[in-house]
């Protein structure tokens, strides 16, 4: 895969993310805006580290097999420092708690961090929240 079509990929993800969440945003109701609105809070640093809360969001995440919002929770932890050691513990965590069920989501959770490393942009900046 070439690093174009690598970046294209990742942020064609990000576009999308961003696009259809403020559109979704866009109509009047109180219930998504206030579930948006607790899930950024849910990740901002309190008793746990802003690192910590996106590793625990991106092993829930492959547990519960979402491959967008591991996708997302790659992409916040790369941002927060996150290294491949970290990554590959994280990865282990998952699939120790979500069983060999979770192996295709964790190959692709592999490949777009490999997408990640080969020069694409992270998601950071992306508007509201990760679902």
């Amino acid at each position: 895969m070439s690093a174009e079509s690598t970046t294209d990929r990742v942020a064609e993800f990000t576009a999308f993310r961003q696009r259809m969440n403020e559109r979704i945003l866009e109509q009047d109701n109180q219930v998504v805006r206030r579930f948006f609105a607790l899930d950024t809070q849910t990740y901002k640093p309190g008793a746990l580290d802003g690192k910590t809360k996106e590793l625990l969001g991106l092993v829930a995440s492959m547990v519960l097999r979402c491959d967008d919002c591991i996708a997302y929770h790659i992409a916040q932890c790369k941002d927060a420092g996150v290294n491949r050691d970290e990554f590959f513990e994280t990865f282990s965590v998952a699939l120790v708690v979500g069983g060999s069920i979770v192996i295709p989501h964790l190959r692709r959770a592999v490949d777009f961090l490999d997408r990640l490393e080969a020069g694409a942009a992270p998601a950071a900046g992306c508007s509201q929240t990760h679902a």
